[in-house]
């Protein structure tokens, strides 16, 4: 029995886990989950991923992950090469801290200024299962925090390829998709203000994985 993808290829998450897939080489059926239709909201999902979100793994074993952070660790010890958590014990820490700044101030900025601002995701502020009200001052405080967050990669990449060290890591995956998703909060790299960050953002964007 293979692995089975559960993705929607719109949604910033389950790119995360396509891309790390997709570095690993590893061999993974795909299971289309319709964020748009609620598909994630259905019960027959729910029995995949209480969580109602993507991406999901179904293991050859039969259990089920359904956060990055988990994916990302069963694929490193299942896969090992090539490495994309670190190989020493400082790159292993630093990839863990840059992952954790990526998700805070960048995916979680968007997500707060986008579910808490737009409309159509009135009483989901919040994925999954349960509604939440949305808070109108949390998006304006989401584009400020994305814009700091921008202002951060920028300070640390000059003269890095990649985030940690000299190889791709989560840290770099999860950067880029943050970068990339803000199109939804019409926010974008200013090429005078973050000449190193759109150069980092190119070179990845040039690998095939983040383009699929």
């Amino acid at each position: 029995m293979s692995l089975v993808f559960y993705d929607f290829p719109m949604a910033p998450s389950p790119r995360r886990a396509r891309i790390a897939l997709l570095e690993k080489g590893v061999s993974f059926q795909t299971v289309i989950v319709d964020l748009m239709a609620n598909e994630h909201l259905s019960e027959s999902f729910r029995q995949i991923s209480p969580t109602c979100t993507v991406p999901a793994l179904r293991l050859p074993d039969g259990a089920v992950l359904t956060e990055n952070n988990g994916i990302a660790a069963y694929l490193e010890a299942a896969y090992p090469e090539p490495p994309l958590l670190g190989t020493t014990p400082r790159e292993k820490g630093e990839v863990a801290m840059w992952t954790a700044r990526v998700e805070f101030c960048g995916l979680m900025a968007v997500a707060e200024a986008l579910r808490n601002g737009n409309p159509a995701m009135k009483d989901r502020a919040i994925t999954g299962p349960t509604n939440y009200p949305q808070i109108p001052e949390l998006s304006a405080r989401g584009l400020a925090r994305f814009r700091e967050f921008l202002d951060m990669l920028e300070a640390h990449l000059p003269g890095r390829d990649f985030i940690v060290g000299d190889r791709l890591s989560v840290a770099d995956i999860a950067g880029v998709v943050a970068v990339d998703f803000a199109r939804v909060i019409q926010i974008k790299p200013d090429p005078e203000q973050h000449a190193n960050l759109i150069r980092w953002r190119k070179g990845l964007h040039a690998r095939p994985s983040f383009s699929r």
